[in-house]
This record gives structure tokens, sequence and C-alpha cells, in this order.
């Protein structure tokens, strides 16, 4: 199965090409950086290390992920989302990945261990939408972490629709309304390396966050505005 990792940058210069040359090139085909209106030499470091640049103009991380899935190659079978900070290890994409390529799930979350490296307001605002969406829709998640795998047929059938903060939210919603299996495993979280947080970096992102992640949440069975 050909695997392709989408990672959204944003001056994450300092950090996105050793993310790129960690990234276990056994399991993945390519590395497509998509530069969400970079000042500094996102892109440049990046193609330099391998990765293939996607620019998107438009801020938002919805709108980041998108380019992304815009630029999958037609014959992708699973797209890996991973952020560009160094929040997350890529050389735990495996976790989330193994699970698709063994047929036992069509959609896996890495569940952040957050205790005492992320912003408390943040974590328990992400942690309570969590409890209410999978009690809601039945599935066994706990986290919106960055670090997901999905089957790309499934995700192009999802009609993702948020391009700013909604976007975590709305890919699990969708997938249980369809049905799709849902899979959660744990994976390590570190403080971010470069660029700035707009969602967990400020009380203000956060709420702003919150909202949009409740009020998908919110929506009867899945649907976009």
């Amino acid at each position: 199965m050909k695997s392709v990792v989408i990672l959204p940058a944003l001056n994450e210069a300092a950090i996105v090409g050793d993310l790129i040359r960690r990234t276990p090139r056994n399991l993945i085909a390519e590395v497509i950086v998509v530069d969400n209106g970079s000042t500094d030499a996102t892109a440049v470091v990046a193609r330099e290390a391998g990765a293939r640049v996607v620019s998107e103009e438009t801020r938002g991380y919805g709108a980041a992920c998108f380019a992304g899935v815009t630029a999958l190659p037609p014959d992708t079978d699973v797209a890996v989302f991973l952020d560009a900070d160094g929040s997350q290890r890529p050389e735990e994409i495996p976790l989330v990945l193994n699970p698709i390529l063994a047929g036992r799930a069509d959609l896996v979350l890495g569940a952040r261990r957050l205790a005492g490296r992320h912003p408390r307001h943040a974590a328990a605002g992400t942690r309570l939408v969590a409890r209410y969406v999978a009690w809601r829709w039945r599935v066994p998640i706990t986290d919106f972490g960055p670090l997901r795998a999905i089957r790309a047929d499934l995700l192009r059938r999802l009609d993702m629709r948020d391009r700013a903060f909604g976007w975590p939210v709305e890919m699990v919603v969708k997938t249980a309304a369809n049905g799709a299996r849902i899979l959660e495993v744990p994976v390590s979280h570190a403080p971010r390396q470069a660029g700035r947080s707009k969602v967990s970096g400020t009380l203000r992102g956060t709420l702003r966050a919150g909202y949009a992640f409740l009020s998908i949440a919110l929506r009867p069975r899945g649907r976009s505005r």
C-alpha cells in the first residue's frame, strides 16, 4: 500500500528538515509539506530535505491539510498527518499506520501523552470535546491529536469542509457517521520546537479552537455547513 505523509507548516524551517529526514521511508512513499504562508525558509528547507512542497496562502490548519489532500497522488492508499513543529515524532508514524496496513482500522488517531507538556486549558478543552464525541458516536477516542492516519479513499469521501481549527474533529465525526472503523493508539508528545502555536499558545486561540471543535461535534449526522 502507498502511504504519503502530509505536514502542514508555518514558519518551521528550524525543524521541518529534520522531521522529513526522520520519516520512515520504508513505509512512506512521499512527504508533502504544505507551506501555509511562511515568512522564513520553511519551503526551501523542506525541498532540500526531499519533500514535495505545496503552497497554500490561505491561513488555517484545515486549509493547509486540505491543500495536502488535494496534492495526494491518485494512487495513494493511506494519508498520514503530522505537525511540522516537532511536537510529534516521525518515528512513531508506524503506530498509526500499521493498524490500517493490517486491515484493522480505517482511521487511526495518536492520543498524546500531554501531562505537563501542554497548556492545561487546551488539554482540558480537547479532552472534554473528545469525551462528548466518544459518547455520541460510540467511538473509542480520548484526543484529537495531529498524528493520524486514514485510508485515502475514505478521506476523499468525507468531503472535508472546515478550513480552520475544526478539521481534526470533522474527520473523526464524519468517519464515525460513515460507519468506518476508528482506532486510537498512544503516542508521545513534546513541546513544539519551532513556530508559534495559533491554537494552544494563547487562551484566545484555545477558546476559538474549542468553539470550532464543539460546533462541529454538535452537528447532526456529521454534516458540514
